[in-house]
């Protein structure tokens, strides 16, 4: 986790460099450095909360599907979301093109839970190259 701590990047790649890590470190692996590093308390302290919310969303996913509790550390932060969704800049520049909104909002209701909860969408953590 220290390679996404130590360096301040956009967005969209902070959340493929997540994934990555995820593909080359295994669900479990990452589940246990992320809350080892505190990175998740570390970004929400510094007020950037998009990346404190993916990496609680991943967490939580990766817990879910594992059949994993929660970690209970992050209950004050599951409280909360983004004020506005945040969509991958490829469907934003679709939806802004094809002047077709429900894109937006279809890929919103079909994005995974645990994202959709941070209003994030995220719809493929796995589809790593």
């Amino acid at each position: 986790m220290d390679a996404i701590r130590e360096v301040s990047v956009p967005f969209e790649l902070f959340k493929s460099n997540v994934c990555h890590i995820v593909k080359e470190r295994g669900d479990l692996r990452f589940i246990i450095e992320t809350l080892k590093s505190d990175g998740i308390r570390m970004y929400y302290d510094q007020g950037k909360y998009a990346q404190a919310f993916y990496l609680l969303a991943m967490v939580d996913y990766l817990s879910r599907v594992n059949d994993l509790p929660l970690n209970s550390a992050y209950d004050d932060i599951r409280k909360e979301k983004l004020a506005v969704p945040v969509y991958p800049k490829s469907l934003y520049a679709m939806a802004k093109i094809l002047k077709d909104d429900s894109i937006l909002t279809d890929s919103l209701n079909k994005a995974i839970p645990e994202f959709r909860n941070f209003n994030i969408v995220e719809n493929d953590v796995r589809n790593v190259t």
